[in-house]
């Protein structure tokens, strides 16, 4: 099992951040190996994967939201996976995101990504590319 937690700061309020962070549609978009993020219900979704270059699917279920402050997650079948983003204020204009994800890393390849620490570069990748999603780029807010 890994148990990984990144921080990163971003240059948004931190309602910015939360807002663009519940839009789960859009995480392929800074999200490693995402492919594609299917709302099916209220607090739950459908996510598509590819891992080591084998394509997975798992719904996943949102077990705890506080709007602007966290969201926590676990999926209900295929990859064992769960989660919980917190979203904390520095100033109106600076948020900071902590991420802990707990995966169990399914068959060979996956269990040799993550003794080399694949998995743990991936959730700092995937913060930063949110980071660059995120921040405005023309000076006026992206959320």
């Amino acid at each position: 099992m890994s148990d990984i937690i990144e921080t990163i700061e971003v240059d948004v309020p931190v309602t910015a951040a939360y807002a663009q962070w519940t839009r789960f549609e859009e995480f392929p978009a800074f999200m490693e190996g995402v492919e594609k993020v299917v709302r099916t219900g209220e607090g739950r979704m459908v996510w598509t994967i590819e891992i080591g270059g084998q394509e997975r699917e798992f719904e996943a279920v949102v077990t705890e939201q506080v709007p602007g402050e966290r969201i926590a997650w676990k999926t209900t079948d295929g990859t064992t996976h769960a989660g919980v983003v917190t979203f904390h204020h520095l100033s109106d204009t600076r948020s900071r995101i902590t991420l802990q994800v707990q995966t169990v890393p399914e068959g060979l390849v996956e269990q040799l990504g993550d003794k080399l620490g694949l998995v743990k570069a991936r959730v700092k990748g995937d913060l930063k590319r949110f980071k660059a999603f995120a921040e405005p780029s023309n000076g006026t807010p992206s959320a």
